[in-house]
């Protein structure tokens, strides 16, 4: 299949080892868990590392795992979200969108002191036209020891217009994530986009196995019926021979909506059913399963509480979800050792080797 010549120059990040060792991916093998997330203060990517799935200790004590300044078009990252593929490697995929770099401070700030000569308009671009925290692209990064990475940088303005969308005229490409298509043996990268400042709706795009180029320019997943609502923050899970789908559309209270298909692809329908009893506005949401159990953890970000924080549900049957608090709130089994204010995560599982490596070195 003929390349897409849109994307910039692939980039390296340390290195990734060319005969990297590739495993199936093995649930008993597993003994901890990784949290990635982003931070407003300095929009770039962190991580924190649980072995019980309960208790989270964040790496380099809560300063940046890579810098957000060092990889994206604007000079920062937010919503990542990491993949653990049946190779064993790490697929990192990012919003590449910082929303603060007209300014010269923000609350006091020192992360802030510099980043005005970034950008001197609010956004990048017109914000009438484009919307708020308009972008044009991605950042999507691959490992196998979550430390040497390759790294590609999207950026879909540069596409010819199709029958889907006018890509000069692209309003926004955020929260992406990815997923395994057993069907196409591919990994599928899922992304909210707009064309110009119209309604948010979720598109999809298969990348080769480096996870450095699109294998076709990207096509529609899901979107609310005639455009009528925005639909935003889209998670999948595999679960069994069904693939759980999570989004969330702020006209309905801002609070994720289930659905299901048979297909990676959809079409999917949605479960009127789903009730996480959250009171606040909540967003981004994430579905990761506790190793070693049938049970499933739906963590989502709660930007209407304050001091910030995540609100956490679990469930056996994706029918009834129990609610189990925020983090280190009285009574909640989630707790945080070492950070706080953390935006839209993903989690995966680790080995109990691999997160004492991790420990061992970022956090002595």
């Amino acid at each position: 299949m003929k390349k897409i010549l849109f994307l910039a120059l692939a980039l390296m990040v340390g290195f990734v080892p060319a005969m990297a060792k590739k495993k199936v991916l093995n649930e008993k093998k597993m003994g901890a868990y990784l949290m990635v997330y982003h931070k407003d203060c300095d929009h770039s990517l962190h991580m924190a590392v649980s072995y019980d799935g309960y208790t989270w200790t964040s790496l380099k004590n809560d300063q940046p795992m890579i810098s957000g300044d060092t990889i994206a078009m604007q000079h920062g990252i937010r919503d990542p979200h990491i993949f653990r593929g049946p190779d064993g490697g790490f697929y990192l995929a990012m919003t590449d969108l910082h929303l603060f770099t007209q300014r010269s401070k923000y609350e006091n700030n020192p992360n802030y002191s510099k980043v005005s000569e970034y950008r001197e308009t609010e956004w990048d671009r017109d914000g009438k036209k484009y919307g708020w925290g308009n972008n044009k692209g991605l950042v999507v990064m691959k490992s196998y020891d979550l430390e040497h990475w390759t790294r590609t940088n999207l950026d879909f303005s540069k596409l010819p217009a199709d029958e889907n969308m006018n890509w000069s005229e692209i309003g926004c490409a955020w929260a992406p994530e990815t997923v395994y298509d057993y069907e196409t043996g591919h990994y599928m990268v899922h992304f909210t986009i707009r064309e110009g400042n119209g309604k948010n709706r979720i598109f999809y795009m298969y990348m080769n196995d480096d996870f450095t180029q699109p294998l076709g320019a990207p096509k529609p997943l899901f979107q609310a019926p005639d455009m009528r609502y925005n639909v935003i923050d889209s998670d999948i899970i595999k679960v069994g021979d069904l693939y759980h789908f999570f989004f969330v559309s702020h006209e309905h209270g801002a609070t994720p909506v289930h659905a299901t298909s048979k297909n990676v692809t959809g079409p999917y329908e949605i479960d009127h059913l789903y009730n996480d009893n959250e009171k606040g506005g909540h967003e981004a949401p994430n579905c990761w399963k506790r190793i070693g159990e049938d049970k499933y953890v739906l963590m989502f970000d709660n930007y209407s509480l304050r001091p910030h924080n995540f609100g956490f549900v679990e469930t056996t049957d994706f029918k009834t979800f129990t609610p189990i608090g925020h983090f280190d709130e009285a009574g909640s089994p989630m707790k945080r050792t070492n950070f706080s204010e953390q935006k839209h995560a993903a989690v995966i599982w680790l080995t109990k080797k691999e997160a004492d490596r991790l420990l061992k070195k970022y956090n002595n």
